[in-house]
């Protein structure tokens, strides 16, 4: 038996001829290696855990693909889960990963800040590099800023013209505030004061739950003549009730999204967006895995690299491409 693993991984301590005889036998049985058995000698599963919030988010999908297909140039499968928000979710998919010994993990937990229960199992010398980050976590992070991002979105429309800007983000209890904390940022910065009639929770991410917000920011007795939506898709419900209630973007109301995605850029009025860099955030998250995976003697100090996003400005906001 020792003989046939040996052909099958190419070693140069069998014949060439006789590893040939037996992967042509191999083939012919239809055989597949017993990878279990293999990391009870390795101790690796040369598997990694990917865990989204929400499966239907593009911006998560194409992360997803991206880190996917990183993986399997290093000659890693990767393994998905969802929580779907949820915090029990995001827990068993944890305890689910870990049960089968996946090497590492990747992880866009459902809240930025609200960590315990992954810092605990990082304490525990596991490796994980959260796709979210905060500084202060402990946990090993590759991200975009979206405070920073949210701040050149807020600060794009200030300087085209704007000085009642309205905000399409959802009101967090567990603290994903980071492009509030932009929007309010710019705003001071600017010396425009807060006014709360110009924030709108959609209570959810889509399309259609954009469209209602702006429904309630339009609704304001002295109505925003700019909106930043903090996804992509909150944008273009936002762009598709103004087409709805005969209001002209830009000409009356400027809109500015987040992500990026490729339907902003195809709208019907193509919407201006903070670029989420999904090949830079890929590479250096599976990198920086990669080398906790490799550090067997305990692993090194967390380290959070936050990526500043540039933006792209289109017809929405400025009225030309």
């Amino acid at each position: 038996m020792n003989t046939v693993s040996l052909a099958l991984r190419g070693s140069p301590r069998i014949p060439e001829e006789t590893r040939q005889l037996i992967r042509n036998i191999a083939e012919a049985l239809n055989y597949l290696p017993n990878h279990i058995a293999q990391s009870l000698v390795s101790r690796e599963t040369k598997t990694i855990g990917l865990i989204l919030t929400d499966i239907t988010n593009p911006t998560l999908m194409r992360t997803a693909q991206a880190i996917e297909l990183e993986l399997a140039d290093r000659g890693y499968g990767t393994l998905f889960a969802t929580s779907n928000n949820d915090p029990e979710e995001e827990i068993r998919a944890l305890e689910m990963f870990r049960s089968r010994q996946v090497d590492g993990m990747l992880i866009y937990p459902r809240s930025h800040r609200k960590l315990d229960h992954i810092r605990k199992i990082r304490q525990s010398n596991y490796p994980i590099v959260l796709l979210v980050g905060d500084p202060d976590s402990g946990i090993d992070a590759v991200c975009v800023d979206e405070r920073r991002g949210a701040y050149k979105a807020t600060r794009h429309l200030i300087d085209t013209g704007h000085r009642r800007i309205g905000i399409i983000d959802s009101a967090n209890p567990l603290g994903n505030l980071e492009k509030s904390e932009g929007y309010l940022q710019a705003l001071s910065e600017a010396g425009i004061a807060f006014e709360p009639v110009l924030t709108a929770d959609p209570q959810g991410h889509s399309v259609m739950k954009g469209y209602w917000a702006m429904d309630q920011l339009m609704s304001a007795a002295n109505r925003p003549t700019g909106v930043f939506a903090a996804n992509d898709s909150l944008a273009i419900g936002a762009l598709r009730w103004c087409q709805k209630n005969g209001v002209n973007v830009p000409k009356d109301v400027a809109i500015i999204g987040f992500d990026n995605i490729e339907f902003a850029e195809h709208a019907a009025t193509p919407i201006s967006s903070v670029n989420y860099a999904v090949d830079i955030v890929t590479e250096l998250a599976v990198e920086r895995l990669m080398r906790l995976v490799a550090a067997k003697d305990g692993l090194p100090d967390p380290r959070v690299t936050m990526i500043e996003p540039d933006l792209v400005i289109r017809e929405s906001t400025t009225g030309r491409s």
